[in-house]
This record gives C-alpha cells, sequence and structure tokens, in this order.
C-alpha cells in the first residue's frame, strides 16, 4: 500500500545540515528519505562517474535508478571531509566492508556532530560492531551515535510504498530531531534506547535471512520456514541479552518485523544468497553472481566466534556458519537443524 501524500499541505522543511556517506541502494533510499523534509542534503557517493550521473540525470546510475532527485536539494561530493565537514547530521550508509576505507579518510573536526549508523554489519577491520568501532577508533561516544534499524527495505521506500523506520539513541532531543528528519507521509518512525541492541539485530536478521534463502533453495516449504524463523528470533533474543542486556522486547518491529521481512522478501540479498547456495551455487559463486553485497554472509563469521567465546547457544547460526566458511553441505546441516528446531 502506498501513502498518498496530502499536496495542499506544506510542510516547511529543515535547515539542518544533513550527509548521507554511501551509494548503494539503502543510501540512496535514505537519500530520499531526507530530502522530503530537508531543504539540501549532502551525498558523499563513491567515485566522480556516479557524482557526475547524479548531477547531470538526478539520479543514482547503478542503484534504485528509478528514484529521481532534484539536484537543486543536493550536494553530491566524493570527499567525506567535505561532507563532515558541512553537516551536524551524518548517516553512514556504505556496507560494512568499505566502512573503514571511508573513515580513515576522515582528517576534518567532527567533534559534536552526530553519525548514524544505517550499516547492518560487522566490520571487518576490528571485528565488531560499528558503534564500538566509531566508540573505539574515533572516540564517537553513544551520545553522538544512532543506529538505524528496519524494517525497511531500499526498493519500497524508492517506491514510496509506506516503511518503518526505528531509530535507537540514547538522548532524547536527539531522538526527537532524527525523528524530525527522516518521518514523513511513507516513513513511519519510531525510537528506541537500545543502540547496541538494534545494530546487533539488524545484522543476526542478515545471518538468519541466508539461512531462509538456503532452505528454500534446498526446496523446505513455507512450514519449515515458520518454524526456523520463530526458532530465530527466540535464539537471537538469548544472543541479545548475552551481548547487551538491557530491557527490551523481540517482538518488537525493530527487531522480529525486521527479520521477517528479511527472510521471507524477494527483495532480500540475504535471502537470495542463500537460495542461490541451497540451489547448489558454491558459496563463492553465489556471491560472485550477485551485484550487491550480502551483509549476512560477512557477519555470520564474527557472530559466531563471538557466541563461541560467550558460550551462547547458537544452532541456526552455527549451522549457517559451517555451510559459508567450512563449506560443509547445506543438506546434511538443513537436515541436522530439523531435528533441533521445535
Amino acid at each position: 500500500m502506498t501513502k498518498k501524500k496530502n499536496s495542499d499541505k506544506k510542510i516547511p522543511k529543515h535547515e539542518i545540515p544533513v550527509g548521507v556517506v554511501g551509494s548503494g541502494s539503502f543510501a540512496t533510499a535514505i537519500v530520499k528519505m531526507l530530502v522530503e523534509n530537508c531543504k539540501v542534503v549532502h551525498w558523499c557517493v563513491r567515485n566522480e562517474f556516479v557524482k557526475g550521473a547524479i548531477e547531470l540525470r538526478g539520479h543514482n546510475p547503478t542503484y534504485l535508478t528509478s528514484v529521481s532527485f532534484d539536484v537543486k536539494n543536493l550536494k553530491v561530493t566524493t570527499d567525506i571531509n567535505e561532507l563532515v565537514s558541512a553537516c551536524e547530521v551524518v548517516v553512514l550508509a556504505t556496507p560494512s566492508i568499505y566502512l573503514s576505507d571511508a573513515m580513515d579518510k576522515m582528517t576534518c573536526n567532527y567533534e559534536n556532530k552526530i553519525f548514524v549508523s544505517a550499516i547492518k554489519g560487522i566490520v571487518p577491520k576490528v571485528n565488531d560492531v560499528v558503534g564500538n568501532y566509531l566508540r573505539d577508533e574515533f572516540k564517537i561516544g553513544f551520545r553522538n551515535q544512532a543506529v538505524i534499524a528496519g524494517p525497511c527495505h531500499a526498493e519500497e521506500v524508492g517506491m514510496e510504498r509506506l516503511s518503518y523506520l526505528t531509530i535507537a539513541v540514547a538522548d532524547d532531543e536527539v531522538a526527537n530531531k532524527m525523528k524530525d528528519l527522516f518521518s514523513s507521509d511513507f516513513i513511519n518512525v519510531h525510537t528506541s534506547k537500545d543502540i547496541l541492541g538494534n545494530e546487533y539485530s539488524a545484522i543476526l536478521k542478515n545471518i538468519y535471512a541466508v539461512g531462509a534463502g538456503i532452505s528454500s533453495g534446498l526446496g523446505y516449504g513455507d512450514n519449515f520456514t515458520a518454524v526456523f524463523v520463530s526458532n530465530a528470533i527466540r535464539e537471537m533474543e538469548v544472543f541479545l541479552e548475552a551481548v547487551y542486556e538491557v530491557p527490551r522486547d523481540v517482538n518488537d518491529s525493530a527487531y522480529l518485523g525486521d527479520l521477517l521481512v528479511t527472510a521471507y522478501s524477494l527483495f532480500s540479498r540475504n535471502r537470495n544468497l542463500g537460495n542461490l547456495i541451497g540451489k547448489g551455487y558454491t558459496v563463492k559463486s553465489a556471491i560472485q553472481s550477485m551485484n550487491m553485497i550480502a551483509e549476512g554472509y560477512y557477519a555470520a563469521d564474527s557472530v559466531y566466534q563471538t557466541a563461541k567465546d560467550k558460550n551462547i547457544k547458537t544452532p541456526i547460526i552455527d549451522a549457517i556458519y559451517r555451510i559459508l566458511y567450512q563449506e560443509e553441505s547445506a543438506e546434511t546441516n538443513f537436515k541436522n537443524l530439523t531435528l533441533q528446531l521445535n
């Protein structure tokens, strides 16, 4: 369902300088969200070709190409220092494997800036979540951080289908600012204080979505997938309590809702990766056949090691890890997994 705009209602746009780092599908979707409310959105893209295409034609030449922008509302650059210097709020929306490459170029003063992570993966350089990476490597405390969680597929944002964001942030004033920046006729925003929990859940749901795709590729049906997902949310709850124990309800949309859409949607790149593996592709060939990065693959190794270090029982993550990293049979691992789920 697309929520219709009320063209008679004119809402003043924010003067808050805000920028987005990244030029993939979710970064493009976030820019689309922000231009609804901001007079100008700064956008740091990967290279001059992408910059030139956006400035000339008003759309990303590679991702969400159907989304058009009024270039008067954009300031496009390839220099992260130019963007960070100009902005009060910086949204990080690169794939996790490229984040450190971008951040290592940041030499400008970023004190008192708000950094919003829209990255749902582990930073390989430090083998940790983005929140801890920003804190430890750049001394950006959690009071100057926020995390975006779903359920919110970029493709549906591009079509202006009603979507939901949860923005996790410690400070109430910042939370209200984030809600004003991102809310629109087709984006419904809720806030949370569970920063690391939302970040970890966004990572975990990608791993579970790879598993849902594997089961589909192997020929398991809807009945098994329902059991798989219901066990996955319980496993997620156990993991989150072990790594970051705060009051939370995993049945909320940021946890269960995001897991459901990523496990079931045909837009889900993680599900699609798993589906290829279940159909018999090698992990390497499945990854190479995709034109977008499936964060669940890169996160599975780190999350598996964390579970082992903390002695957390995670049979689903264990099975997916063995398939992805130990080249074990998907068919055998899922047959064994069926005996452990209930």
